[in-house]
């Protein structure tokens, strides 16, 4: 059942008529005029707080000079600007002589508040867009100004998620890895370059899938190939049954010398490819009638005629 307005808590209902009083004298007429309400209020909050951590870091309040144990003692206030989802507010940061007081609520050089603000971010990092573009988008939807480099200190936050990932701890055995490698065409350093994304999928022996890793490389090669087989190992992977992959030249020798027991799956998508490669055009509908069915008989042996 819904909790009724009755049923709220003293405190709630305090709170709900300081608001009440507020926007009496501070009608709110649209978005815009609500997202400066907030503002302002998390700015007041913020300043409380932090003027409350500089209390208990000196050990007095303010003008409690008769209670004062340290030869530390306050020194006006630092502006800085924080970006939050209401917009850019100035908040007032209290500071000591010494130099010595960090707040907790609003770290030093951290100039956003708001997590939601950098899921955001980095969804659209995650999307490829560039930090020009995100700053850009933010401007535009939000009427937030945030510097690229603001966004790449965001950004970088991700960075030992990732690095746990694809240093994670792996199965002992997988019953079928596909590997491949995707191209894709990145901008470096001013310019548009191709690169390869090595993509290895496994399946363990109870059928879960998962992406064991994804590397980036020049271009596809076995060499790669087999420096990821070496990393597949160093991470637990003892054996796997089945190898997916293309017709990649010393692709199976690379995972030969990691894995010496692991039998070689061609990829039959690949396989296509390369038969109808030496098919002229008009006989092609004939050629893929008659793979369709080789390719889906269940075995060898049996007669296709």
């Amino acid at each position: 059942m819904a909790k009724r307005r009755r049923d709220e808590s003293p405190e709630r209902q305090a709170l709900r008529e300081k608001i009440g009083g507020y926007l009496k004298e501070n009608p709110v007429k649209d978005g815009k005029d609500i997202n400066a309400m907030m503002r302002d209020m998390m700015s007041v909050i913020l300043e409380e707080s932090l003027d409350g951590e500089m209390d208990e870091d000196l050990g007095y309040s303010i003008y409690d000079y008769h209670n004062k144990q340290t030869d530390n003692s306050r020194n006006g206030y630092t502006t800085k600007t924080m970006h939050t989802s209401y917009g850019d507010m100035d908040l007032d940061v209290p500071r000591d002589r010494k130099g010595e007081f960090g707040p907790q609520i609003v770290k030093k050089y951290q100039n956003t508040i708001c997590q939601d603000m950098e899921e955001k971010i980095i969804s659209m990092y995650a999307k490829g867009m560039t930090t020009g573009d995100i700053e850009s988008h933010m401007q535009e939807l939000y009427g937030v100004d945030i510097s690229d480099s603001t966004i790449s200190h965001i950004t970088d936050k991700i960075l030992p998620i990732v690095k746990e990932w694809q240093e994670r701890p792996l199965e002992e055995i997988y019953a079928v890895v596909f590997m491949d490698a995707i191209h894709f065409h990145v901008r470096s350093e001013g310019r548009i370059v191709k690169r390869a994304v090595y993509i290895a999928i496994g399946i363990d022996m109870t059928g879960r899938k998962d992406v064991l890793g994804m590397y980036v490389g020049e271009n596809e090669s076995a060499k790669f190939w087999l420096s990821i087989m070496n990393g597949l190992k160093n991470r637990g992977v003892r054996d796997v049954l089945i190898a997916c992959v293309d017709g990649l030249t010393g692709f199976p020798q690379a995972i030969d010398a990691v894995f010496p027991k692991t039998e070689i799956q061609w990829c039959i998508i690949h396989q296509i490819r390369n038969t109808t490669k030496f098919v002229s055009y008009k006989d092609i509908k004939v050629l893929m009638a008659d793979l369709k069915r080789v390719y889906a008989a269940p075995s060898e042996e049996i007669d296709l005629k």
